[in-house]
């Protein structure tokens, strides 16, 4: 079972695990999605990620595919001890909006088709799915303020932030008395991405570099927390085997050491390469809660052994190999 917490700076409890519904509504059809949900929450999970982007990338898919077979789900089932979060801002891939879309317009716009999409009136945790570093800070801080006291979001966080700028978002917040951000979604997992793989495929800035200066005030939510699969899949095929864009955005030197220091605690554990490489984010120091994706109910069920796996200090700076 997933133990629970209540996330810093809220009254919120949530499992130590997030679920990320990215494929809900296109690969993840309903009836698989609904057994991936009632398994998660049989295990202890109440923590569900999306986007109002999710699945936009398929052009006969239903706008905002993966927010509407939650709320469909949450029709069917009831929504009593889950927290929502979903994630706005992002570019319009639908319709090739490709410009800047973290404007006051734009959240609103974006913020009530998710709720429209969800079915419900309030989002637990609403996150900027990107930055517009060109806008100030006040601008975009204000106008979440102003949908939270309008009672459509309860708290927000940033995704794809950099430290600087969340830094900058939560002086100011602070400057009128508001907590601002309560948590953040860092790209992050045991693999460490390659700067041009990162930044050719559009990933936001790597935890490592920069954020354990926001870490001691704002809890982690890392997306990507097992790499996509990278160790098991370089096990399974070998790096020939291997997809272009994992090799692009990880194979390295680095990840070679780390594939090989996590194999060794895998054999020490008895459990998987891939099993580590999630303990690896669970066993943080400081407050961390991945978010998994999984397209079956075992894959649930493995991600929930993983989290039992306790790793010590000295077992993660094995981990933190850079070659």
């Amino acid at each position: 079972m997933l133990d629970k917490a209540k996330l810093a700076h809220t009254d919120l409890t949530v499992s130590q695990l997030c679920y990320g519904t990215n494929m809900f509504g296109t690969a993840i059809q309903q009836d698989a999605a609904d057994a991936i949900l009632d398994r998660f929450v049989a295990l202890g999970g109440n923590f569900l990620d999306s986007a109002r982007s999710y699945g936009d990338w398929i052009p006969d898919a239903p706008k905002g595919a993966s927010e509407r077979t939650i709320g469909d789900w949450l029709k069917r089932r009831g929504r009593d001890g889950m927290v929502i979060a979903t994630k706005g801002c992002m570019v319009d891939l639908r319709v090739g909006d490709w410009r800047n879309r973290v404007t006051p317009e734009d959240l609103a716009s974006d913020l009530g088709e998710s709720l429209d999409h969800l079915g419900i009136a309030t989002i637990d945790l609403y996150w900027l799915h990107a930055d517009n570093p060109e806008a100030p800070v006040q601008t975009i801080i204000d106008a979440l303020i102003g949908h939270q006291k309008a009672g459509r979001i309860r708290y927000f966080g940033a995704s794809n932030w950099s430290p600087e700028r969340i830094a900058e978002a939560q002086a100011c917040a602070r400057s009128i008395g508001h907590q601002g951000f309560v948590a953040v979604q860092p790209y992050w997992g045991l693999a460490k991405p390659n700067p041009e793989g990162q930044a050719a495929q559009g990933y936001g800035q790597y935890y490592e570099d920069g954020f354990a200066a926001v870490h001691g005030d704002l809890t982690m939510i890392p997306y990507s927390s097992q790499s996509r699969g990278f160790f098991a899949k370089i096990e399974a095929a070998g790096e020939d085997g291997l997809r272009g864009d994992l090799k692009q955005m990880y194979l390295s030197d680095t990840n070679r050491a780390r594939l090989a220091a996590a194999q060794a605690l895998a054999k020490q554990h008895g459990v998987s390469t891939n099993d580590i490489a999630l303990a690896y984010l669970v066993n943080q120091p400081l407050p961390t809660l991945p978010i998994v994706g999984a397209s079956s109910p075992a894959q649930i069920e493995e991600a929930v052994a993983a989290t039992r796996i306790k790793l010590s200090a000295a077992e993660l700076k094995a981990l933190d190999v850079t070659a």
